[in-house]
């Protein structure tokens, strides 16, 4: 059995937000709290500690008391490049990743992805969602990975790739099909934001 204190969290809050006009979104309030906040409150219990991934804001991020890296490439350079920083810190066997801004993202996604990781010895395991029509469809930042993956990653980002599928598909993976398509819902655009909010209440 894979447990919480096998498991570091990872947020990864590094993006640069354009649709979103540039603001830092992990510290956009979402019901009145940073989206970060909630991040953290969904994923505390699911794990054994925390690191959040940014690369503004560091001092903001910081006060939450965890600690905070940025990424090694200074280009924004996508969730691989957070994936890549995580996994040089990681202390635990194991590796659970989330973005900053899925506020409602599942309080069972560790167990989940660590239960299909166990029945298959798969080296990496990411969650995906039913939509209510039965389109599934793959939520590649929500993945639990086992540590040791870092060269493989380093030497998957010397090529020059970014695509987080095309890494996923040069290791042992597989995937969990979330029913509630909703709780991988992230924030793009202040419309969306909205529209989230309104459906959360």
């Amino acid at each position: 059995m894979i447990h919480a204190d096998q498991i570091t969290g990872l947020i990864l809050a590094g993006g640069r937000a354009q649709r979103m006009g540039g603001i830092d979104k992990g510290l956009i309030p979402f019901h009145g709290k940073p989206l970060i906040e909630l991040a953290i409150a969904r994923l505390q219990s699911q794990v054994d500690s925390i690191i959040i991934n940014a690369n503004r804001n560091i001092t903001k991020y910081a006060a939450y008391g965890y600690p905070v890296i940025m990424d090694e490439t200074p280009d924004f350079s996508g969730p691989l490049a957070g994936f890549s920083v995580g996994l040089q810190v990681c202390k635990t066997p194991y590796l659970l990743t989330s973005p900053c801004d899925s506020p409602l993202l599942p309080i069972d996604l560790a167990s989940q992805l660590a239960s299909e990781m166990e029945s298959g010895d798969y080296q990496l395991v990411y969650a995906s969602s039913k939509e209510p029509d039965g389109k599934v469809w793959a939520q590649p930042v929500f993945c639990l990975m086992r540590s040791n993956l870092q060269e493989s990653l380093e030497a998957f980002l010397q090529k020059g790739d970014l695509k987080i599928d095309r890494w996923f598909k040069e290791l042992r993976s597989s995937t969990v099909v979330f029913d509630d398509a909703q709780a991988f819902a992230n924030v793009n655009t202040p419309e969306e934001l909205k529209t989230l909010e309104e459906a959360s209440v």
